[in-house]
């Protein structure tokens, strides 16, 4: 499985032949919009874990131009199937398994709404199980002790846990989610794009190290590889 960052909560993920756009905010963000092309993205699936614009706002445009299925939580999907597009509805609890593998959805405590401020379902995460690794995508929440579930049922490779603050958990929170799902391999994200989440990124890795933990912080445009 190789994860891409492109900024944000922005991702692409390639595994078992597939291509997965995860909350593509890109032509908005200073950070990637001169860096990605979103003419450029293959996707077979894009993922949203809410209704946030820094989370979908790029998703309309890449699943016209790739025929994407849209999967997020049961308000979510519907609002794009209204608008034609095809969309997968999940909801907190549930999973799914795909061409790719199974995919649950697993709560996240946030907030959620449209760009025009109408309701956009309850936030959420997402943790992929996988022939080619085990992947946890936290979204947009705080820290919470929803997260000990996770490795009840799944042993995690990587997580991808937001780290900016203010909005988010920072990264002390995310050291001590890191301990709840009992994955030591972080990417970070949500962090940067705006003034209110910018982060010293020496002293984040560093607080993961004397953890003995590894915090990613990539370039955007740049990969991991899930083993």
């Amino acid at each position: 499985m190789k994860v891409t960052f492109y900024g944000q909560n922005s991702l692409a993920i390639e595994v078992a032949g597939k291509h997965i756009i995860v909350d593509p905010f890109i032509t908005g963000s200073d950070l990637a919009k001169d860096k990605v092309d979103i003419k450029d993205l293959k996707a077979d699936y894009i993922f949203l874990t809410h209704a946030h614009q820094d989370h979908i706002l790029d998703a309309e445009a890449i699943a016209k131009n790739t025929g994407a299925k849209i999967v997020s939580n049961a308000e979510i999907a519907s609002h794009y199937e209204s608008k034609g597009f095809e969309a997968h509805p999940m909801n907190h609890g549930g999973s799914w398994n795909f061409d790719f593998g199974k995919v649950k959805y697993v709560v996240a405590h946030h907030s959620s709404s449209f760009p025009d401020g109408s309701y956009g379902g309850q936030p959420g995460g997402f943790v992929f199980e996988t022939e080619e690794g085990n992947l946890y995508i936290a979204g947009d929440t705080a820290l919470t002790l929803d997260m000990k579930l996770i490795p009840m049922r799944t042993k995690l490779d990587l997580a991808v846990l937001p780290i900016g603050d203010n909005f988010t958990m920072d990264v002390d929170d995310a050291i001590i989610a890191s301990d709840f799902i009992e994955c030591d391999k972080i990417l970070g994200c949500h962090y940067d794009t705006f003034g209110f989440i910018k982060i010293d990124h020496n002293l984040a890795k560093d607080k993961f190290k004397m953890k003995n933990k590894e915090l990613y912080l990539l370039p955007i445009g740049e990969s991991i590889e899930v083993k």
